[in-house]
């Protein structure tokens, strides 16, 4: 084991030009701009209130009041004590974003390459095919930065893993663990998931490789090993793993208890989500070939069909100017695929592909039936309801499956695979052991193989009616253009199949002729690799480019302050009260941003506010509206303008009742909300008896004071009494103390909390006080110092075994 400058010299150069390419693609960083990204404005919107509570205090709420009535602030970016792996990756991203994505994407796979004993030009050379594959930018581009972080962290796990099998123990053990530990901490457990079935079908190969070679016992212990590295991983992020488990309970991603749906039919009851919101995004069959031509089915749902375009003649033919017209045509609709939006194909490159084909042909052994065995499951995975028994049978049956929706994005797996495999295509070309005649046959079928698909794509352009799934309401939007609309785009999706099919094929022969010059002997192994390194960057970045590009970077202070108030929202901030407030006018985070509000924008709502949502918010029920506190509605008056409206009969911060009533249902519970008469009755299915209060109408319930994560009541009561709060319940967390004593509160109306007081003046608090952070906090800190002291022992231990073996380190 050898270490030396003059030895680590390629890898530092080859390090400094994956530095270079990102920031040269993303170039607008180096000028202080910012990408734009829909998704993190979105964020910015729900996480203010947080935000702003650090900056002013220190501390950490876990709570906000800002979005869909209050919920935790677990996945919207909380920082926890001890969480030392965040800061080991915020180390690796020194880059500015999104060019810290892209670098981490390169260096990854990089490694994973090198751990595969790749030579490191080819290494980079795959490096380059993977971090410009278009998925992989396009995700970059509209702000899924968690998906990507997970994404990039992937083949530094399955480096670990396979030193491991390599009987490199130690050092496999320590990757493995950092690795999977930094996989954790992106913080998107649905492609964690993806990449464990990954392993599941890497595991299944090498267990049936070690059979066959009579090495179970070595197969075993390299699991065990792997096993320890894992809990490691996962005691390092423990905190927001147990939150996260805490918080999916309550979540859309959980069982629900409801059986009815808001029209009060039968709901389909699930321990998730339900089937029809999971394949909402499936790929379609004839959609796969957009892996090997990019356009094939339109590109976006936002294209940019140029000057040239047969809809830029439309525009100006119904009197646009060339101004408008340029305007207009940076959006079209070109996508005419299976699924409801999407803004990029999932191309991973003609090139790349071609190599990928090639190698199915001269690769033997396990590496080749994972790789495999990986893309099929992908594939076949992508298409959702588009291969019903499949999928539902992965719904119904494999464990946590049915959490996570888009099942399309499992194509991620598929293009990490596609690339490594299409590297070790050039790794055999090289190689001196194999024949030359078997290689130019491999190169033959490989070339027929590609090259014969586009020519079959041009034959039968005339098959396809380029219709998409949005075309007859195109067609009645633009009135009496609406038929010359709708043909003028399809003229442009039918060029777009065109040229992009011709474009495969050019990229195609190209490269099949670059490997046939070298078994020529026209070419040297390393002008080959430059070859093909041109001709990938050629190929992707030109896709990339037409959906991410320099347009999409704006000032830093426009990303910072995404939101702009308007008249209501400056009339409304003027109210210093506590209070929410619904916007009927905007959607998503924008109300956020500046309020306590009903609405939102997040994957993972709070399971029962949601229903709620669904079944009387939405539908501006006043009672419902009233219980929640709103106290202002934001809508559009007559003129188009913005106002807000003020509900003078909104229940305020907190109410005694006169009355209890007990249901036996979930179901019974949420209907009874429809016409309940919130100020002076609650509904509940809670341990309490149905039981009437004697009210007085002087008795006082006053909020005295608020923070996110604090709220303070002083009560004056002549009776007994049971008060209702506006606050959404979330036992997981919130405590009530009356006079400084714990006590029991109830969750009541479906959403709210409730809690007997007792009659005479009183203190009440909530505090939000969760245990799961606590907890978490003490097993991270004891996991990343443990892994801290074996990082320290396996060093000295690799040390000692370089001396042993009379080798130097300089």
């Amino acid at each position: 084991m050898t270490f030396s400058l003059k030895r680590f010299l390629p890898h530092f150069l080859i390090i400094l030009g994956f530095i270079a390419l990102s920031l040269a693609y993303f170039s607008p960083v180096l000028s202080g701009k910012q990408i734009f990204q829909s998704d993190i404005m979105q964020y910015i919107g729900m996480s203010k209130q947080q935000t702003d509570f650090r900056a002013a205090t220190g501390e950490e709420t876990y709570w906000t009041n800002s979005a869909f009535g209050g919920m935790p602030t677990y996945q919207l970016g909380a920082k926890y004590p001890h969480n030392y792996i965040k800061k080991l990756d915020s180390v690796l991203r020194f880059l500015p974003r999104p060019a810290d994505y892209l670098f981490l994407y390169f260096i990854g796979f990089y490694i994973f390459m090198l751990t595969l004993k790749v030579n490191y030009k080819l290494a980079a050379l795959g490096a380059l095919a993977l971090g410009f594959s278009t998925y992989l930018i396009i995700i970059l581009g509209v702000g899924h930065n968690s998906k990507a972080h997970a994404i990039a962290y992937m083949p530094l796990v399955l480096s670990g893993i396979l030193l491991v099998f390599q009987k490199k123990y130690i050092f496999g053990f320590l990757l493995t663990t950092v690795a999977m530990a930094l996989e954790l901490s992106a913080n998107h457990y649905q492609m964690t998931y993806y990449l464990l079935l990954l392993v599941l079908i890497l595991g299944a190969v090498y267990l049936y490789d070690a059979y066959k070679k009579n090495l179970l016992p070595h197969f075993f212990k390299s699991v065990g090993i792997m096993f320890i590295a894992v809990v490691l991983a996962i005691g390092m992020n423990a905190t927001n793993i147990m939150a996260t488990q805490e918080y999916v309970k309550e979540s859309t991603r959980g069982k629900s208890e409801l059986t009815i749906n808001p029209d009060g039919t039968p709901k389909e009851v699930t321990s998730g989500l339900d089937k029809e919101y999971i394949t909402e995004y499936s790929y379609g069959f004839l959609e796969t070939f957009n892996l090997f031509i990019p356009r094939l089915l339109g590109g976006g749902n936002g294209e940019d069909v140029g000057k040239d375009s047969e809809m830029y003649k439309f525009y100006t033919g119904i009197g646009a100017s060339p101004v408008e017209a340029m305007r207009e045509v940076k959006h079209t609709p070109t996508y005419w695929g299976d699924q409801p939006i999407v803004e990029a194909p999932a191309y991973v490159g003609a090139v790349v592909l071609f190599l990928f084909v090639f190698a199915l042909l001269v690769v033997k052994g396990r590496l080749k039936w994972w790789l495999v065995g990986g893309t099929i499951m992908s594939l076949l995975l992508s298409y959702g309801k588009n291969l019903g028994f499949l999928t539902d049978f992965f719904i119904d049956y494999v464990p946590m499956y049915d959490k996570f929706r888009a099942v399309s994005s499992i194509q991620v797996i598929l293009e990490l695979c596609i690339p490594v495999l299409a590297i070790f295509g050039l790794v055999h070309l090289f190689n001196d052991f194999e024949k030359n005649e078997d290689k130019l046959k491999a190169l033959k079928i490989a070339a027929g193989i590609s090259g014969g698909l586009a020519i079959l794509f041009l034959l039968f352009k005339g098959s396809f009616d380029f219709v998409g799934a949005n075309d007859g309401y195109y067609r009645q939007a633009y009135g009496e253009y609406g038929q010359s609309f709708v043909d003028a785009l399809k003229a442009d999706r039918k060029s777009m199949y065109t040229a992009d099919t011709l474009r495969t094929l050019i990229l195609v022969l190209l490269s099949a002729g670059g490997i046939w010059l070298y078994l020529q002997k026209k070419l040297s192994q390393n002008v080959l690799v430059v070859v093909f390194a041109v001709l990938i960057l050629f190929d992707l970045v030109n896709v990339d480019r037409r959906y991410v590009n320099n347009e999409n970077f704006v000032s830093a202070l426009q990303v910072s302050k995404p939101y702009q108030a308007n008249a209501a929202d400056l009339e409304i901030l003027k109210d210093d009260g506590h209070f929410r407030v619904f916007d009927v006018a905007s959607s998503g985070a924008r109300a956020s941003y500046f309020h306590n509000s009903l609405s939102g924008y997040h994957a993972a709502k709070l399971g029962r506010y949601n229903e709620l949502f669904n079944f009387y918010i939405a539908k501006n029920n006043i009672n419902v509206l009233n219980m929640l506190n709103t106290k202002y509605i934001i809508a559009d008056d007559e003129q188009g303008g913005i106002f807000p409206y003020e509900n003078e009969d909104a229940n305020g911060n907190a109410w005694f009742i006169s009355e209890i009533e007990k249901v036996n249902s979930a179901n019974a519970e949420m209907t009874a909300l429809e016409n309940l008469d919130t100020k002076n009755k609650a509904v509940t299915t809670q341990d309490l008896a149905a039981v009437k209060f004697k009210t007085d109408s002087i008795a006082t319930l006053l909020l005295s004071e608020y923070k996110p994560n604090y709220l303070k009541y002083s009560s004056n009561n002549n009776n007994d009494g049971f008060a209702v709060f506006s606050e959404i319940y979330y036992g997981d967390g919130w405590n009530a103390y009356v006079d400084g004593k714990l006590q029991p509160h109830y969750r009541v109306n479906y959403v709210l909390r409730g809690m007997p007081i007792p009659k005479g003046q009183h203190t009440i608090e909530f505090k939000f006080e969760p245990q799961v952070v606590k907890t978490g906090s003490t097993i991270a800190l004891a996991s990343s110092a443990l892994v801290g002291l074996l990082i320290l022992v396996g060093i000295v231990y690799m040390r000692k075994q370089v001396r042993e073996k009379g080798d130097t380190i300089s």
